[in-house]
């Protein structure tokens, strides 16, 4: 049984890492081992992570994705998040949560195919609850945080989280030096939205940056 861990931090300011050993005990209790790790940091609410797609591109029939909640897995909206489910489906991999007891049985082999489908069907509408739970969690959290800014901006005490200037002239040198997206993330732990950003604001005159679409290439 091959296990493929899944790891993800929304910012680069978070420890992607952090429930790896977590996930790496859970394993060894069943007499598994992880196989596989892939971490990002990139926001849970969108579907392009490569990290993720990169699992699922590397998966077989039958093997694991392991997760330590399910909102690591989706923040996703109600159109992503059948994507992403249509995509788990055709590759048959099997979620297993740490938080969702009911996953656990992907983990083991059933004693027979009814015990399997029915765990199957009941982890399934409870990932689906789970993953709807995560994105109103979210939603939540970016209308009280929209509120809160837009308060101290009519109060006058808004400013704005300060940018990492020494962080972002550093991937800047990467990105105009030729390394790839990829190879920047893993280097710096940024997200590729930073480095979108970063290239879009333009050429310093030291640098000799690539376009976006270079860039993406």
């Amino acid at each position: 049984m091959f296990v493929r861990a899944y790891l993800r931090a929304s910012t680069s300011e978070q420890d992607a890492q952090r429930a790896r050993d977590q996930l790496s005990g859970f394993a060894a209790e069943r007499g598994l081992s992880v196989a596989s790790w892939y971490a990002e940091n990139e926001s849970g609410a969108k579907l392009a992570r490569p990290e993720l797609f990169r699992l699922l591109t590397d998966a077989h029939p039958g093997d694991i994705l392991l997760v330590e909640q399910v909102d690591r897995l989706s923040r996703l909206g109600a159109a992503d998040w059948e994507r992403l489910k249509a995509e788990l489906l055709a590759r048959r991999v099997r979620v297993v949560a740490l938080d969702l007891p009911t996953s656990w049985m992907m983990a083991t082999k059933s004693a027979d195919e009814f015990t399997g489908r029915m765990f199957e069907a009941i982890n399934g509408m409870l990932l689906d609850m789970l993953a709807a739970v995560a994105r109103k969690d979210y939603d939540d959290r970016r209308r009280r945080q929209a509120q809160g800014q837009a308060k101290a901006k009519a109060e006058g005490r808004y400013r704005g989280r300060p940018e990492d200037t020494e962080r972002n002239e550093g991937i800047g040198r990467l990105i105009a030096a030729g390394h790839s997206w990829g190879a920047v993330q893993r280097a710096t732990g940024c997200s590729r939205a930073t480095i979108a950003k970063i290239v879009k604001r333009g050429r310093p005159s030291n640098m000799n940056f690539p376009s976006l679409d270079e860039a993406v290439r």
